[in-house]
C-alpha cells in the first residue's frame, strides 16, 4: 500500500514535469514561428515572381496574429488587401490634403525587407542586403543607448546609428517617396524594430521628422483610418504629481493647467480626483475626444497584465484590462500618455506599446518610448497642443513640435519655459532646474504617434 502511494506520486510528478516542459517548448516554438512570420522560401518566391500584393497580404496577416497572441483575443474579423490599402490612402489623401504612404520593414536572416504602398499604387518591395538581422537589431539598440545615456546629452554620438538606419530603411524608398510627393508615413515594423525612435533617423543633413509626419501602426488592418476633424474637440486632462512608490512629477499641474486653461477647452482632474471611476463618469457626461493622462505608464516584458497605467494612490489599470476605461465607447480620437516608459528591445513590451490603440479602442495615441524628464515633457506637450490647434492633424502637430525643439526654439530661460508661442512662467519648484535648451533627441524623439495620423 505504501509503495503504491509513492508510485502514484512519482507518476504525478513525472506528468507535471512533462506538461511543464511541453508548455515551455510550445511557447518557444510559437515565438519562433511568430518571429519568422513569412518564411524565407516564401519571401524568395514573392521576389522571384514579383508577387508583391501577396507579400503585403501575408505580412499583414502574420503581424495581426502577433498582436492577437499577445493580447490573447481576436482583434479583427476581416482582412484588408494591398489593393484596399492603396485605395484607402487615395481616399484619405483627398479628405485631408496630405499624401500618405505605408512602409513595412521586416528583418530577415541575411537581409532587410522594405515594402512601400502609396495612394492608388501597387506595392513595391526593396531588399537591403547589407543589413542582416543581427546587425540591424544591434544598430537599433545602440541608437537607443546613445540617445538615452545622460552622459552624452551634449553630444551627437547618436548620429552614426541614426544615419546608418536611415540609409537602410528610408534611402532606398526616397525616389518613390519624392516622386509621389509623400508627406506622411505610417511605419509598420517587425519584431525588434517596434520601439525604434523613427523621428531621429538622419540623412546626413536633417532628421526624418523634418521631412515627414510620422506614425507607427501595428498593422494597417488593425487601425481605424477614418478621418474625423478635432477642431472643436474638448479635452479631459487628468494626472498626478505625487505617488507612493514612483518618482513625483512636479510639472504635471503646470502641464494640465496650461492645456485646459490656455490651449484647449476642457476639464482638469488632479491627484486624488485622478481615479478610474472619475474618468468613466466624466466620459459618460461628455464625449471628450481627447483624453490626456499625465502619469506614469510602463510597458514591461511579459504578458499584458504586467504593463500598466498608474492612477491616484495604489490604483493601476493593467494593459489587459484597459477596456475598463471605456475609451472606445464612443472612441476617443486621441489618447495622450505623457510619462511612459517602455522596455526597449523586448518583444512583449514593444507589442504592448505598438498595440496600445488596438487594445484601448482609441483612434490615435501619443506616448513616449522612454521616461523623458518632467520639464522636457511639459515643453513638448505645450508645443504639441498649440500646433494641434493650428494644423488639426495629429502627426503634423507632433512634427511641428519636434521641429521647434530641434531648432532650439524651446527651452528654459530664467525661470520661464519659452516656446514658439511665447513664455510660460514656471513655479519655484520647476524654475530651479536652470537654463536648458531641449534640442537633443532625448527630449523629443521618444514621443511617437501610434495609429491614425490624421
Amino acid at each position: 500500500m505504501y509503495h503504491q502511494k509513492w508510485k502514484k506520486r512519482i507518476i504525478f510528478c513525472l506528468l507535471f514535469i512533462l506538461i511543464f516542459f511541453s508548455t515551455i517548448i510550445l511557447n518557444i516554438l510559437l515565438v519562433k514561428q511568430s518571429a519568422i512570420a513569412v518564411k524565407e522560401e516564401d519571401w524568395d518566391r514573392f521576389l522571384e515572381q514579383k508577387d508583391f500584393i501577396e507579400a503585403v497580404n501575408q505580412v499583414e496577416q502574420h503581424w495581426e496574429r502577433d498582436y492577437e497572441k499577445y493580447f490573447d483575443e481576436n482583434l479583427a474579423d476581416f482582412s484588408v488587401t494591398a489593393e484596399d490599402i492603396a485605395e484607402t490612402l487615395s481616399n484619405i489623401s483627398q479628405q485631408t490634403g496630405t499624401k500618405p504612404a505605408v512602409i513595412w520593414i521586416w528583418s530577415r536572416a541575411e537581409q532587410m525587407q522594405l515594402i512601400l504602398i502609396t495612394p492608388g499604387k501597387k506595392p513595391e518591395i526593396y531588399s537591403v542586403t547589407d543589413a542582416d538581422k543581427p546587425q540591424l537589431i544591434n544598430t537599433v539598440r545602440r541608437l537607443n543607448v546613445e540617445i538615452t545615456n545622460p552622459r552624452k546629452r551634449n553630444t551627437k554620438s547618436y548620429l552614426e546609428s541614426a544615419q546608418k538606419l536611415h540609409k537602410w530603411m528610408v534611402k532606398p524608398l526616397e525616389p518613390a517617396l519624392e516622386q509621389e510627393g509623400i508627406d506622411t508615413i505610417m511605419f509598420c515594423l517587425g519584431m525588434g524594430l517596434r520601439t525604434l525612435p523613427l523621428a531621429v533617423l538622419h540623412d546626413g543633413k536633417n532628421f526624418l521628422i523634418e521631412k515627414y509626419a510620422l506614425t507607427r501602426i501595428p498593422a494597417f488592418n488593425l487601425i481605424d483610418t477614418n478621418y474625423n476633424k478635432i477642431k472643436n474637440a474638448e479635452i479631459l486632462a487628468m494626472g498626478a504629481s505625487e505617488f507612493k512608490e514612483l518618482e513625483p512629477l512636479p510639472a504635471v499641474p503646470v502641464e494640465i493647467n496650461k492645456i485646459t486653461r490656455f490651449t484647449w477647452q476642457g476639464n482638469a482632474l488632479m491627484n486624488q480626483d485622478f481615479t478610474v471611476n472619475n474618468l468613466q463618469e466624466q466620459r459618460q457626461k461628455k464625449t471628450y475626444d481627447i483624453v490626456h493622462l499625465a502619469t506614469h505608464a510602463e510597458f514591461r516584458p511579459g504578458k499584458p497584465e504586467r504593463s500598466y497605467i498608474q492612477f491616484w494612490n495604489d490604483e493601476k489599470i493593467g494593459l489587459d484590462e484597459i477596456e475598463k476605461l471605456k475609451l472606445n465607447d464612443p472612441p476617443v480620437e486621441l489618447l495622450v500618455l505623457s510619462a511612459c516608459r517602455t522596455a526597449l528591445g523586448d518583444r512583449q513590451a514593444e507589442l504592448g506599446f505598438a498595440g496600445l490603440t488596438v487594445k484601448s479602442g482609441v483612434r490615435s495615441a501619443l506616448a513616449s518610448l522612454w521616461n523623458v524628464s518632467d520639464i522636457g515633457t511639459l515643453a513638448l506637450m505645450t508645443e504639441f497642443y498649440q500646433h494641434l490647434q493650428k494644423t488639426l492633424l495629429r502627426a503634423e502637430a507632433l512634427r511641428q513640435a519636434q521641429i521647434a525643439m530641434i531648432r532650439g526654439e524651446v527651452g528654459i530661460n530664467m525661470g520661464e519655459l519659452s516656446g514658439t508661442r511665447g513664455e510660460l512662467q514656471l513655479p519655484p519648484e520647476l524654475s530651479e532646474f536652470g537654463d536648458e535648451i531641449f534640442s537633443h533627441p532625448y527630449y523629443w524623439s521618444a514621443f511617437t504617434l501610434i495609429g491614425n495620423p490624421w
